[in-house]
C-alpha cells in the first residue's frame, strides 16, 4: 500500500498536474476564443461529468427524453463509446452494441420509434447529419458532450455524484477528473446525483455551500428509484419473480459491468436473498470465458430460487452475445433504474421546465415546442 502510495505522489500526481495544466490551456482557448464553438439554430442540450465514469449519465439523459419525446422531435447524439464502428449511424432495428455502443443501443430500444438515436465521433458532423437527414428535428441532447466545447449548447447540464463530490477529487491520471472542478462553472444545470434517501435539509445546505454555484446556475439533486424486475430474455423467462418476495431461502448472483456498481449492489442487499457478486470494468465486452465462469458461479449458489441479477446496461450486452448459456437465460434478469428528483431545491420546479425557459431565453423562441431550426 505504502508502494502504490508513493507511485502515485511520485508519478501519477506530476502527470495528473500536467493533465490539468493541458486542460486549463485548452479551455482558455475556446474562452479566448482561438478555438472555435460552432453554434446551431436548433436547441442542443448536453449532458456529461467532470470525473471519469459512474455519475449516472444515461438515466439523466433517459429522463430528459421522457421529459420532452412528447411535445418535441428529439434527437439524441452519442460518440458510441467503445464501439467497433466509426463515423456517423443511425441506431435501426439491425443495430448491435457493437455498432452503436450499448448505452445509445439501450436508449433506442427503450424508445424506439420515439426518437432518433445516432452515433457519431464529431458532435458538430453528427449535428450537421441529423439535421440534414431529418429538418423536423426540434431538441438535440447530446450524450457525455460536457468537454465537447466544439459545440455551443444551449443548455449544459453538469452531472456530479454525491458520494464522489468533484471538489474532493484530483486530475487524471492521479483522481478521476477529467478537467479542473473549476469546470462547474460552464454549467447551467449541476445535478447532484445518487443522493441517498431521507436527506435532512442539513444536508443539502452543506451541497449547495460547497459547491458555491453562480446565482444564475441551477441546483438539482436526484435519485436512483429501482424499478421490478424484468427478464433479459423475454422469449424464454417463465416467471417474473419480484425482489420483496424472495425469503432467506434464495440466492442471487449479481453481475455488473458499470462505472460505480456499489449503490446497484447496495440495493440488492437489502432484500433477504443470499448475494454474491461479479463485478467487471465499465463497458465490459464479456466474452465466452466470462459467460463459463458465471455458470460456474450460478451453479454454486444455493438456495429454492436461484437468480443472476444484472444492470440494464449490460443487459444489453448480454442478451446480443451468443455465447450467454442457454441453461442461465430464463433466470437472468436486469433491475431498470429511472431518476427521480427532489423538490428542496428551485422552488420545486422540475428540472425540464428550468431547461425550458433558458431553451427560450437564450433562442428568442416563445414555444420551441412548435419549433423547426435549420443548421
Amino acid at each position: 500500500m505504502k508502494q502504490r502510495s508513493l507511485f502515485a505522489k511520485m508519478v501519477l500526481l506530476p502527470c495528473s498536474k500536467l493533465y490539468g495544466m493541458v486542460t486549463f490551456m485548452r479551455n482558455k482557448f475556446f474562452d479566448w476564443r482561438l478555438l472555435k464553438e460552432s453554434e446551431f439554430n436548433v436547441p442542443i442540450i448536453t449532458v456529461g461529468n467532470i470525473s471519469v465514469g459512474g455519475t449516472g449519465k444515461t438515466p439523466h439523459v433517459e429522463y430528459l427524453v421522457r421529459a420532452f419525446k412528447d411535445t418535441n422531435r428529439v434527437a439524441v447524439l452519442s460518440r458510441g463509446y467503445r464501439r467497433k464502428t466509426k463515423g456517423f449511424i443511425i441506431a435501426g432495428r439491425r443495430s448491435t452494441p457493437s455498432d452503436i455502443g450499448d448505452e445509445a443501443y439501450q436508449m433506442y430500444h427503450k424508445f424506439q420509434g420515439e426518437i432518433i438515436m445516432a452515433v457519431c465521433e464529431d458532435r458538430v458532423f453528427g449535428i450537421n447529419e441529423l439535421m440534414r437527414l431529418d429538418p423536423t428535428i426540434n431538441l438535440i441532447i447530446l450524450d457525455d458532450a460536457f468537454q465537447h466545447r466544439y459545440v455551443k449548447p444551449t443548455v449544459s447540464v453538469l452531472i456530479s455524484e454525491y458520494s464522489n463530490p468533484i471538489f474532493e477529487d484530483k486530475m487524471l491520471p492521479y483522481g478521476r477528473l477529467r478537467e479542473s472542478a473549476r469546470g462547474v462553472n460552464r454549467a447551467d444545470v449541476l445535478v447532484v446525483s445518487k443522493c441517498p434517501p431521507n436527506m435532512r435539509p442539513l444536508d443539502y445546505r452543506q451541497v449547495k455551500n460547497e459547491y458555491d454555484l453562480f446565482p444564475s446556475q441551477h441546483l438539482y439533486f436526484s435519485r436512483y428509484a429501482y424499478q421490478h424486475l424484468q427478464p433479459v430474455f423475454p422469449d424464454v423467462a417463465t416467471a417474473v419473480p419480484y425482489l420483496d418476495w424472495l425469503t432467506e431461502a434464495d440466492s442471487i448472483l449479481v453481475v455488473a459491468g458499470i462505472g460505480n456498481p456499489k449503490p446497484f449492489v447496495r440495493y440488492i442487499k437489502r432484500f433477504a436473498p443470499r448475494v454474491k457478486v461479479d463485478v467487471y470494468p465499465d463497458h465490459h465486452a464479456y466474452t465466452k470465458k466470462d459467460f463459463e465462469h458465471i455458470l460456474a458461479r450460478y451453479n454454486s449458489l444455493k438456495g429454492q430460487q436461484r437468480l443472476i441479477v444484472t444492470t440494464e446496461k449490460d443487459a444489453v450486452r448480454i442478451a446480443a452475445n451468443p455465447y450467454y448459456n442457454f441453461e442461465l437465460r430464463q433466470h437472468t434478469f436486469y433491475l431498470p433504474i429511472e431518476v427521480t428528483f427532489d423538490e428542496f431545491e428551485n422552488g420545486g420546479i422540475p428540472l425540464e421546465d428550468s431547461i425550458r425557459k433558458l431553451i427560450k431565453e437564450r433562442t428568442q423562441v416563445t414555444d420551441f415546442s412548435s419549433y423547426q431550426g435549420s443548421v
